[in-house]
């Protein structure tokens, strides 16, 4: 079992001169839930290397077992440290790829050429893809093989505008990922704001926020 995990290069939270990248919480809470599941990781970025970690996320206020667990694991560190660049990776050689947001993804992996080839690519084979929170704006471009946007008229979730609003970056991001989703004829749906919440629909799965992490890795696995 491969499963692809893509990670952001971008570093900058618009023209605010503050650091993002991506969120711990949801890079390490699906990477352990794939991990304990003995599944062969591979992760990848942009830019290959080391990604740039969102600092909010990286407060005593959102730590979680699986944060704390990242911490102490040199090996999972030094494999954080050496992503393989987006470039590289066919997703012939995977049989699902996973997506944690963070602000980055906004900014690199929305309009990332090898990313949006990769999603059709597994989209084409019939292959999971997962994304979450931030994340499910990797699918602003993407089309199924019906040449309409991967969304359209799927069951999707993905960050809301008023968890965008209560962190107060709705006029710093370059769009609303709820937003963007129903313009791509995605049929949105949300939970709670901050409580875990995850759709499936055929073989895409999305979830709506940090929370949603592990969840959303398990629904994965489920389809594998």
């Amino acid at each position: 079992m491969k499963i692809l995990m893509v990670l952001t290069s971008h570093d900058q939270l618009g023209d605010t001169g503050k650091k993002t990248g991506f969120w711990l919480e949801e890079f390490a809470a699906p990477y352990y839930v794939f991990k304990d599941a003995g599944a062969d990781i591979t992760l990848a970025s942009p830019k290959g290397g080391q990604p740039p970690l969102d600092p909010s996320s990286d407060g005593e206020d959102s730590q979680t077992e699986d944060t704390k667990r990242f911490k102490s694991d040199e090996a999972a560190q030094r494999e954080l440290a050496n992503t393989v660049k987006l470039d590289s990776v066919s997703a012939d050689d995977f049989d699902a790829v996973f997506y944690p947001g963070g602000h980055g993804p906004l900014w690199d992996l929305a309009e990332d050429a090898h990313s949006k080839a990769l999603i059709e690519g597994f989209a084409a084979n019939d292959r999971p893809v997962a994304a979450v929170c931030h994340a499910p704006a990797v699918f602003k471009h993407a089309k199924g093989t019906d040449g309409k946007s991967i969304v359209s008229g799927k069951t999707v979730t993905g960050f809301t505008n008023t968890e965008e609003e209560a962190v107060g970056l709705t006029n710093v991001v370059p769009f609303l990922v709820e937003d963007m989703l129903k313009s791509n004829d995605g049929n949105y749906e949300k939970g709670d704001d901050w409580a875990s919440f995850v759709v499936t629909d055929g073989k895409l799965v999305t979830g709506q926020n940090p929370a949603s992490s592990a969840e959303a890795a398990r629904k994965l696995l489920e389809l594998l």
